[in-house]
């Protein structure tokens, strides 16, 4: 068994969905990795991870709109604000969706869908840079 490890730091451009997935396989395709399981955690509470459809970017805005609904930044029955109006609404998205994603790597590629990407959710208005934690087990390809 073979262990690799790193961190991504990514800074959403919005509040909202950025698909990350392009980095995390150039990542994978720099370990010369071969079978595994990728672990991918985001060190936050305010910002989250999906495993979402990466086509129709309709899909991601559906998904933004929702959880704004769901989750109003207007509310004022929350008590944790230290950080403005948006922060306790950003930790409540943040506990509805995800904070880790285990995704599986056959020869040292991500095994998504075909319509699957790999998004940190930024839940704040005010984006600020986001740790992303990379860490594969597994198994070095076998030499040709």
């Amino acid at each position: 068994m073979q262990q690799a490890r790193a961190t991504l730091t990514v800074r959403a451009e919005r509040q909202g969905l950025v698909e990350i997935t392009g980095r995390i396989a150039a990542w994978l395709a720099a370990q010369k990795l071969g079978d595994g399981l990728l672990t991918v955690f985001i060190r936050h509470t305010s910002a989250s991870l999906l495993i979402q459809e990466n086509v129709d970017s309709d899909v991601q805005r559906d998904l933004e709109s929702f959880l704004m609904k769901l989750v109003p930044e207007s509310d004022t029955a929350f008590r944790h604000d230290a950080e403005g109006p948006d922060d306790m609404p950003a930790h409540i998205k943040g506990a509805l969706t995800q904070t880790q994603l285990g995704v599986p790597v056959a020869g040292g590629h991500l095994m998504l869908g075909q319509y699957q990407g790999i998004f940190l959710f930024e839940h704040r208005r005010t984006p600020r840079p986001r740790e992303i934690v990379l860490h594969f087990i597994g198994d070095k390809p076998s030499p040709p």
